[in-house]
Order: structure tokens, then sequence, then C-alpha cells
């Protein structure tokens, strides 16, 4: 990631609207904004949500609110709570993400 010509500013996260996104179950719900080639997003899991995708993207997350299973393709599996972060390369270790009880996560990739 390589951040540049992104002036000050500031976002509103309750006036970004969202977009849902189903896993192969449960749903995501994005709120997503773009400054140059970087994606910022405030995405809240429901209980019950499972990704449908292994991902490959390289992202840094922080668990806001709830708690976020990670699991690895080698079959590494992770627990995030209220302010425990991870981050990945591109194309590091592929990934999935699960919750039983919701989530609310920040993602920058």
């Amino acid at each position: 990631m390589h951040m540049h010509d992104i002036p000050f500013g500031i976002t509103d996260w309750s006036a970004i609207e969202k977009s849902e996104h189903k896993g192969q179950s449960g749903v995501a719900f994005w709120r997503t904004c773009m400054f140059g080639d970087v994606r910022v997003r405030m995405v809240e899991y429901s209980a019950g949500y499972l990704a449908d995708h292994w991902c490959s993207k390289g992202h840094i997350l922080l668990c806001l609110d709830g708690e976020l299973h990670t699991e690895l393709d080698d079959g590494r599996s992770f627990v995030l709570k209220p302010g425990m972060s991870y981050q990945v390369a591109d194309h590091a270790e592929a990934h999935r993400s699960s919750t039983a009880v919701g989530a609310r996560l920040f993602i920058v990739d």
C-alpha cells in the first residue's frame, strides 16, 4: 500500500451508504471510502457470518466490536476481540472470516 495525494479529511462513517455482501451464511455490510488506491471500510458482520471465499488480498484489520474468527488456509486460526488487529500482505496467506456473535471491523487495504 502506498498512500499519496490524500489531503487531510474527516469521514463520518454513519453518512456513508451501506452495501450488502452475502456470505456462505450471514451477511456483511460495508461502508467503503476510496482514497486514491487505498480502500478503507467499516464492516459489520451479522451473527453467524461465514465468508463465501478464501481471501488473498492484504489488509490491516482492527476489531472494534464483537468477535472475529480468522482461519488461514494452512489450518491455523485466530480470534480477534475488540482492540485487537491483524495485518497480512497481498498473496501472503489466504484467510477466511467468520463470527458466531457478529463483529464490527475497520479495514484498510
